[in-house]
């Protein structure tokens, strides 16, 4: 934990303390934020609150009272809740704009880990909770040099398995001149996930190869016992993602699409194009907000991607947000580029990664284009390769 940095933040924001709260685990961002251990047996209510200035104060039951001693500052013990209560408002004095695990009517539901009673009893003391969104972001989902360079290691690794990847699909398909060869979206699988092995990759479930109406499911999986085979003519997805096989590397994320054997028809040559240029302005509206050095919330790189999508006649088939935040989990604690499932107002913070991925899905077939993206002042840039056509197999 970084005490005094969170502290300037707490002053900067103009808030007055950030009370954290736990029981049975409820609350991994302030676990991590803490550097506690999460495998700690917890059992009692616990809390922890950072003053704007000055020492942090514990409120712990007796007989778990050794459970934050890793962290600096006073500590108050209980038994009772009625000991608790009298505790918390001590505790608390002088204190009236407090930060907490938090969103207003659950909009930000990746922040709130607190519960209603918890947040009605500081209410009913006087006390005016506030979320901890943008704080989250601040210190769980800014980059160090190290995980922006694991990221890099991983973009280079992934890059090169998916061009190969849609190589080794023709050559399954047609092993010799006139002949028909066989290939299934599980086999392809199989084959990007032993790519990623190769390179000392990890990653959580995937990767997904889809074809055809399989395209339009955004979270599909084949399985060895639930597979459709790739065949001529078809319509073709891949997303793939991964990360070096280290305590505190960064992911790398990317969908890209392609047909087999064929020229893409009117149909999807247009949704294409309509889904590559979401994605386009996206980065565009990103890229401009960091070179002018102006802020910019996720919601706000959504709308301009959406807004495409819209005018091109397919509001109704993008189904989900445009990204979301990466870091060392694959969905990230930082600002998501989201006016759709969540009206995301988190600041999108220099030295993060977050994806781009907007998408089109009709019966027929599913078209998304995703890649990654990384901040720093005064500048934003895509980190990998970018799909301007769809691929020819």
């Amino acid at each position: 934990m970084n005490l005094e940095a969170i502290q300037s933040a707490l002053r900067d924001a103009g808030h007055d303390g950030w009370l954290f709260y736990d029981h049975h685990h409820r609350d991994p961002i302030g676990e991590r934020i803490l550097g506690l251990d999460p495998k700690a047996h917890i059992t009692r209510r616990w809390y922890y609150f950072i003053p704007a200035t000055g020492e942090p104060r514990k409120m712990m039951h007796r007989i778990e009272q050794g459970r934050l001693d890793t962290l600096p500052g006073s500590k108050g013990l209980y038994s009772s809740w009625q000991e608790l209560a009298s505790g918390l408002e001590a505790m608390l004095n002088g204190a009236n704009r407090i930060v907490m695990q938090y969103s207003p009517n659950n909009a930000i539901m990746y922040v709130s880990m607190v519960d209603a009673g918890t947040i009605e009893f500081l209410r009913s003391i006087g006390k005016g909770i506030v979320s901890s969104a943008d704080l989250v972001s601040r210190f769980e989902a800014v980059l160090s040099e190290s995980q922006i360079a694991s990221h890099t290691v991983a973009q280079k690794a992934i890059d090169e398995i998916l061009q190969e990847g849609w190589k080794e699909i023709g050559r399954r398909l047609r092993p010799a001149k006139g002949k028909q060869g066989k290939v299934t979206e599980f086999d392809m699988v199989q084959w990007l996930s032993e790519g990623m092995k190769r390179a000392n990759l990890v990653w959580e479930n995937g990767p997904n190869v889809s074809v055809n109406a399989n395209c339009s499911d955004s979270h599909y999986e084949p399985t060895i016992d639930h597979t459709a085979d790739i065949k001529e003519g078809d319509f073709l997805l891949i997303d793939i993602w991964g990360r070096v096989d280290d305590a505190e590397s960064v992911y790398y994320d990317i969908t890209w699409t392609g047909v087999v054997g064929r020229e893409p028809s009117e149909r999807e040559q247009l949704v294409f194009e309509t889904v590559r240029n979401a994605r386009d302005a996206a980065i565009s509206v990103v890229e401009k907000a960091f070179f002018e050095g102006r802020p910019i919330q996720g919601y706000e790189a959504d709308d301009a991607a959406r807004a495409v999508v819209r005018t091109a006649g397919f509001a109704d088939y993008f189904t989900h947000r445009t990204g979301h935040n990466i870091a060392h989990e694959i969905h990230g604690p930082g600002a998501h580029l989201d006016n759709l499932e969540t009206h995301d107002i988190r600041q999108i913070l220099p030295n993060t990664c977050f994806s781009v991925e907007p998408g089109v899905y009709l019966p027929e077939f599913g078209i998304r284009s995703e890649i990654d993206m990384i901040t720093a002042p005064g500048k934003a840039w895509v980190t990998g390769k970018i799909q301007r056509e769809l691929v020819r197999i």
